[in-house]
């Protein structure tokens, strides 16, 4: 699918009846209307007029959209607002996203009072102490616009604790939906949003509504509290938060106990208030609720059962990211599809990215368990708009004003294919790591962050996550509430430094052990139990249960460094012998298993596999080429840099493809070539291959670049099973560190950036990855053969031929909502065939 992206509402008719065409011709199966900022004035010689937001309008166009989408058989999406998180005018400020903050106010000596400050709309005061420091501060009392509390011979200081707005706007929103973002702990804020621009959004698409409604990840930065917490807290923690508050802003004795209390009513009123309500909305309206259910207010692990489709993102495939989070949820609670926000910042710089850097990032995304891609995306943009048309900040642009557009549906293929075949079957993983929530609940502050899913990341140590990726062991990520309602339903638990559990989770992992489950700490075992009331008697439990667990011949404590040979002991790698960055996904069939298997490496790499589920025979199959080659348990593998391949085990495989021998006879391409670079340009010959924006007049041409050859073959020739035309091997790029997000193929390409092959006047494919060659012979004739290669670039050697845009009287209007990012001071990049392509003909 892919995100697309209207800004400002302006958009028009006919303009999107040929996009989602575009989509469908370029191999999307479906798209998901996302209404973002506005990047133009209204222009009328551009064609551009922006709709207001939920304007007649605008929803006017979504009926377009939706009408179709379902004519041309793609699937339809839309998000349940402008930009994110969800708000908008409709939210006042009674009803916007709130927190706690802490205010010190001199409390001189013999005072008995303290004028408060003004309220503001959306404020009011919690509770107020006296002291002379927060560890003996007394409760005072507010009456009005006054603290009264006993006087004092000494100075004090009155701590007042003030629930407040955390004033954040919706960020990217579009024109006519600027405002507040909601207070997601608040039932009747979320209800609020669901009538105001849910029920026209769902009105636009008629009686055939959307697939799914969309949330994007909840970035509401500073929530923590809501109106109602201190009677909700007390019902479900069984005592009064008011004496405690002060625990939550100084570090005390109780403070982790009252902390943990704290983040747990944050969870259980999202999941229930938004969460809940979202998709029963949904469901009562005939569409799914889709979710990237992390970030901030608190949300758990376990929360993303609530949702109809769980969705990640994030390509640290080597850490605890947000899409390990959602496919472990998933794998969890038996959802079979995992999909991802894809490519967002990829190669950072919208037209940066290439076809090879889509692969390298997908590749990872699919090692952490996605079966579904949501490119990061699609701009809309008007037609008379100079090319490449419009783009998000922070984003690559898969629409047809890419340069390397005509081989999207090539790339769109290997996705498919490998979406299909990671959704046959079970997961299977070996070792599920305890997400350690408790500890992280314990660990929230107000003014710091209250997210789980970001604390997990930074702290969950990293050599366990990696130890076990290099050691040929696959995971997910489990935390309490599903181990008591799902049970442990793999191999063996790890318990990663983990503090506190409670203790009715911790009977059940006892049970695991009893049972024969191998259950393994890293550091010392769990000591305490969580939160605040009965801590000491549900500590002793705690403590109790340690014993019997880790007294257990199938349990162990360790470290980092010796955790993998722990886990050697009790169980053997499903992946063995597999060098430092192949990673792997292991699905297990209704009558054999596959194995996904990924080179994450600009390096080519030679190893036998040892797959733990092997029969005598297999499969190797290439989802970017379709062929298959027989595959024995013990053969070397050999991968290309970012190369992938699927291994099949098990009965009525299907029959193998002509194999393309190692001894294969080069038939080199030398001289002949001719090159035209543009569509009015003159045919040149090629005196040597290389970059065409060495000629200075092609620096900044961005499009194709076409090679001619005749090619003059025996029929003797055609007697090989395979005849491939091979534009070389390319090479490591240069050693540059990533800076912050953003994944890309750190790689030399023979090709830059993308090829088509046509031999004899039909396609015969495209070459967009290692290794970088196709086979040909199905379209080759004894006789004269002509070969033409096709190359296309990237749109940034046009863009670095131009100022960057000036968006200044736009943001004059709507105020400074986006900043392009990596999109200043741009250099021409290498295009073109960079070596001699050659044919390399299998022996008879």
């Amino acid at each position: 699918m892919a995100r697309w992206w209207w800004f400002g509402g302006a958009v028009e008719a006919e303009e999107i009846v040929r996009e989602i065409k575009a989509m469908k011709a370029g191999g999307f199966s479906g798209f998901e209307i996302q209404p973002v900022y506005p990047l133009s004035l209204d222009d009328p010689k551009l064609g551009v007029r922006n709709k207001p937001y939920l304007s007649k309008d605008f929803l006017d166009m979504v009926t377009v959209a939706a009408r179709t989408g379902r004519a041309e058989g793609l699937r339809a999406d839309i998000t349940l607002g402008s930009g994110w998180p969800f708000g908008g005018p409709h939210i006042d400020a009674e009803l916007a996203a709130a927190r706690i903050v802490k205010l010190d106010l001199p409390a001189p000596s013999g005072v008995e009072a303290v004028d408060l400050p003004a309220l503001e709309t959306g404020q009011r005061y919690v509770a107020a102490f006296v002291g002379t420091s927060p560890d003996d501060a007394r409760a005072a009392t507010i009456d009005g616009s006054r603290a009264l509390f006993v006087k004092a011979e000494t100075t004090r200081t009155l701590y007042l604790v003030l629930q407040t707005r955390t004033r954040q706007q919706v960020k990217r929103a579009s024109v006519g939906a600027e405002g507040f973002v909601l207070d997601h702990l608040n039932a009747r804020a979320v209800r609020k949003h669901l009538e105001a621009v849910g029920e026209p959004l769902l009105a636009a698409f008629g009686d055939d509504r959307p697939y799914a409604v969309f949330s994007d990840s909840l970035e509401v930065y500073g929530a923590n509290w809501t109106d109602d917490l201190l009677p909700e807290f007390e019902a479900r923690r069984g005592y009064d938060l008011t004496p405690y508050l002060l625990d939550l802003f100084h570090d005390t004795g109780r403070s982790a106990g009252v902390r943990h209390d704290w983040g747990l009513t944050l969870s259980e009123l999202i999941s229930e208030r938004y969460l809940t309500q979202v998709s029963a909305w949904a469901k009562s309206r005939q569409t799914l609720f889709r979710s990237q259910t992390y970030g901030t207010p608190a949300v758990t692990l376990s929360a993303n059962r609530l949702v109809d489709l769980a969705e990640g993102e994030g390509a640290e495939w080597r850490k605890a990211s947000s899409t390990r989070w959602a496919s472990s949820a998933n794998h969890l609670y038996g959802q079979p599809v995992t999909s991802a926000e894809s490519f967002t910042w990829l190669h950072k710089g919208a037209f940066r990215a290439t076809p090879l850097d889509i692969k390298a990032e997908a590749d990872v995304l699919m090692l952490q368990g996605v079966n579904q891609f949501v490119v990061h995306g699609w701009p809309y943009s008007p037609p008379k708009v100079a090319e490449p048309g419009w783009a998000l900040y922070a984003a690559a642009v898969f629409n047809d004003h890419n340069p390397w557009w005509p081989v999207m549906a090539d790339v769109n293929l290997y996705l498919q294919r490998l979406s299909h075949l990671l959704r046959q079957g079970e997961n299977v993983a070996d070792v599920a790591i305890y997400a350690p929530t408790e500890d992280i609940m314990s660990g929230f502050k107000p003014g710091k962050g209250v997210s789980i899913n970001d604390a997990l990341r930074e702290t969950l140590p990293v050599g366990i996550v990696e130890g076990l990726i290099d050691g040929g062991y696959n995971f997910d990520l489990i935390d309490g509430d599903a181990v008591l309602r799902r049970g442990i339903q793999y191999n063996v638990l790890l318990l990663p430094r983990i503090q506190r559990i409670a203790p009715e989770v911790y009977e059940r992992i006892r049970a695991f052990a009893e049972a024969g489950g191998v259950v393994i700490a890293v550091g010392a075992p769990p000591s305490t139990a969580p939160g605040l009331k009965d801590a000491e008697a549900r500590s002793r439990r705690v403590n109790a249960l340690s014993k019997a667990v880790f007294g257990a011949k199938r349990a162990a404590i360790t470290d980092e460094a010796g955790l993998i040979g722990v886990l050697n002991r009790f169980l053997p790698p499903d992946l063995g012998q597999a060098p430092k960055g192949v990673g792997y996904v292991h699905r297990r069939l209704a009558d054999g298993d596959l194995y996904f298997v990924a080179n994450t490496t600009n390096a080519p790499i030679a190893a036998p596999l040892a797959f733990g589920a092997a029969s005598k025979l297999g499969q190797a199959w290439s989802p970017v080429t379709g062929t298959i080659d027989d595959f024995r348990p013990g053969d070397e593998i050999r991968l290309a840099p970012f190369e992938s391949r699927v291994f099949v085990f098990g009965r009525d495989l299907p029959a193998s493809s002509e194999s393309f021998p190692a001894g294969a006879r080069g038939f080199p391409l030398s001289g002949g070539w001719r090159l035209r670079v543009g569509a009015n340009a003159r045919e040149l010959p090629v005196r040597a291959f290389g970059s065409w924006t060495d000629a200075p007049s092609l620096q900044h041409f961005s499009g194709r670049g076409t090679y001619t050859r005749e090619v003059e073959l025996m029929a003797t020739d055609l007697t090989a099973p395979v005849i491939m035309l091979d534009l070389g091997q390319g090479g490591p790029g240069a050693a540059t560190e990533r800076e912050g997000p953003g994944y890309y193929a750190q790689y030399d390409a023979p090709v830059r950036d993308a090829a088509e092959v046509f031999v004899n006047g039909q396609r015969a494919g495209a070459i967009w990855c290692a290794p970088f060659w196709l086979d040909v012979k199905p379209w080759l004739r004894a006789g004269r053969n002509r070969l033409e290669i096709r190359v296309y670039n990237t749109a940034i050697n046009s863009l670095a031929g131009r100022p960057p845009t000036d968006y200044t009287a736009l943001r004059r209007v709507y105020g400074d909502r986006f900043q392009p990012q990596n999109m200043s001071a741009l250099k021409p990049l290498p295009s073109g065939l960079i070596s001699e392509p050659a044919l390399r003909f299998g022996l008879p």
